[in-house]
């Protein structure tokens, strides 16, 4: 029987031959992950099933990414509950201030998921990873308790929609208004429960950074998942990141799919998702005269160091537009050390931007940026729903990186090619920039 990709991971942590859509399964996965929100839940459940051990210390990952560093009282002592149990159960892969990261960013870039595994974390966004040519995919504290003592999940298996890109993204375009493209062609429902997968000559002209960002967002269409095929940059970074062997999947011919949604990269614009919901989408060069008071440019969508550097390309010799502010997130310790390096931190403070440790802090109106009654801001994160980022009475509106820096300066929201010379985008630029 022909398979989607996902469907032949699944089948193969399963020790079936095939699986079918809508069919219930039991499948062994590769990696635990929860963060300082939902992992506290889970050791609460696992504690209650009287398990006296993890199925395998180094298959579980902890990160406390929402709260930290710790805002409050009550946020420290979730980081506790954390440390201590990392601590008494001897797992590993335990990342806090210092060595912290925001965790969809942080895992590919310690190596603990490659292409073809299966990867369950107690966070909506775990299917990040997909951009690997992995199945990952959110589950609730408390399969993530029962993950945790038998290296078990149930999952039934999600139907398919096949994304077929074309040519090549231009100018300002990037992967953050692909994917806000395509929920605006989706709806935030319109793949409930199914795979999207990616396909098409266009897919290799997308960079890792870009993977990782379209993968990302695949759960604000409603999607189980999103993946990507393995191809030579794939494997290339894969190699970069880990010594560990590893298997590809790819889709069988003939392999059924819901519908098939055909995008031409080359005819996308820089794309800006209105509030309140990510599939309110349209082109910024249609977003009329919009103010406003905050830019973000980070989170576990667009925090990597291909982002930064699109943001310090517009911000470099540059200033922030005067009562507006501009908070940039490197996703990771080792990101952040990269932006140092290449100067990106001194453009950004240089601009009038403010720079902050690794943290999901605002995207989730948790610290450090929550808005006020009546304020707007432009965010590359993934949500923009009523009282995201603060007051249920402010609005985000979610774009890329070089929408966000643009706007730092404009103070509104403007297509970056207007006041900016487009970039000639290459991936070796993007590399050396």
């Amino acid at each position: 029987m022909p398979m989607t990709m996902t469907q032949k991971i699944i089948a193969a942590h399963t020790g079936a031959e095939a699986v079918e859509a809508g069919e219930l399964v039991e499948a062994r996965v590769d990696l635990v992950l929860g963060n300082d929100i939902t992992a506290p839940v889970a050791i609460r459940e696992f504690e209650k099933i009287g398990a006296q051990g993890v199925f395998d210390r180094k298959r579980i990952a902890l990160v406390p990414d929402h709260f930290a560093p710790n805002k409050d009282i009550a946020s420290a002592e979730q980081c506790k509950t954390m440390r201590d149990f990392a601590r008494s159960m001897g797992i590993e892969h335990y990342f806090e201030i210092g060595e912290m990261g925001i965790e969809h960013a942080l895992i590919p870039e310690k190596g603990l998921v490659l292409p073809g595994e299966l990867v369950i974390g107690a966070d909506s966004h775990t299917c990040t990873y997909g951009a690997v040519g992995a199945f990952s995919t959110g589950v609730g504290s408390t399969d993530m308790a029962a993950a945790m003592a038998s290296g078990l999940a149930w999952f039934k298996v999600p139907k398919a929609i096949r994304v077929e890109l074309s040519g090549a993204l231009s100018g300002w375009t990037s992967g953050k208004d692909l994917v806000l493209h395509l929920i605006g062609i989706l709806g935030v429902d319109g793949a409930l429960y199914e795979s999207l997968e990616f396909a098409g000559q266009g897919c290799p002209t997308l960079s890792m950074d870009e993977r990782f960002t379209i993968a990302n967002m695949a759960i604000e269409a409603g999607a189980k998942n999103g993946i990507f095929p393995v191809d030579a940059l794939t494997r290339e970074w894969a190699a970069s990141v880990s010594g560990r062997a590893y298997r590809e999947y790819s889709a069988d011919p003939g392999a059924a799919y819901s519908r098939t949604v055909a995008i031409d990269l080359s005819s996308l614009e820089p794309t800006v998702a209105f509030p309140h919901l990510p599939s309110n989408t349209r082109a910024v060069s249609r977003a009329g005269n919009v103010s406003v008071d905050q830019a973000v440019i980070g989170s576990c969508t667009n925090g990597r160091i291909e982002d930064l550097r699109v943001a310090a390309s517009i911000l470099r010799g540059r200033k922030v537009a005067k009562g507006m502010r501009c908070i940039v997130f490197p996703a990771t310790q080792k990101i952040y050390l990269q932006a140092l390096r290449e100067g990106l931190i001194e453009a950004f403070i240089e601009a009038g931007a403010v720079v902050s440790t690794s943290t999901c802090g605002p995207c989730l109106g948790g610290h450090m940026g929550i808005l006020a009654k009546g304020e707007r801001a432009v965010a590359t994160t993934n949500r923009n729903f009523v009282g995201r980022m603060g007051s249920p009475e402010s609005e985000v509106y979610l774009a890329s990186p070089a929408v966000a820096a643009a706007a730092a300066v404009a103070g509104r929201l403007v297509d970056p090619s207007d006041i900016f010379p487009a970039p000639a985008r290459t991936r070796a630029n993007k590399e050396k920039a």
